[in-house]
């Protein structure tokens, strides 16, 4: 039986969840993503200004997931940087950080949360609305990549 155990990340583990993004991102996503150079400063950054969770099986960190407020509307958070690594994929176990990226927001009155597919990977947009969220074309995502094709945008409401 799997120990599967989603806790908030630490400032003092920003290399681990930098690590952990740049493998569970290789060979996944296009090579231009920035996420193939993720830095324990990058995530610094990110921890101190939003948060993150790490996702461990039986002890052993196997994914992460960060979250930001947006400048403008800071009740809104984008998901970033979602990542579990090979050798656990096909199991759901991203779904993990994406319930606990929901609960957070839930306990902290967040009224949105949104986040961006890459259009390489558009095959995930039917797994995040399995988990409430819809397409919302008329979004931009805030940290697109200007080398990359814009990401289709989701939102999903949390206040009734």
């Amino acid at each position: 039986m799997k120990n599967i155990v989603v806790r908030e990340a630490a400032f003092d583990e920003a290399q681990l969840i930098a690590d952990l993004t740049r493998a569970a991102w290789a060979n996944k996503v296009a090579p231009t993503s920035s996420g193939h150079h993720e830095s324990a400063e990058r995530v610094t950054q990110d921890l101190l200004v939003g948060g993150g969770f790490i996702l461990l099986v039986n002890h052993i960190p196997i994914g992460s997931v960060r979250w930001l407020p947006l400048d403008d509307a800071p009740d809104i958070l984008e998901i970033t940087r979602m990542g579990v690594l090979p050798a656990y994929r096909g199991e759901n176990l991203s779904q993990h950080l994406i319930e606990a990226v929901t609960h957070h927001a839930l306990a902290h009155e967040i009224s949105e949360l949104r986040l961006a597919v890459r259009s390489d990977q558009l095959c995930l947009l039917d797994f995040y609305m399995a988990f409430g969220f819809e397409a919302a074309p008329e979004l931009e995502y805030s940290h697109a990549n200007p080398l990359e094709p814009m990401p289709a945008m989701m939102r999903k409401n949390l206040r009734s």
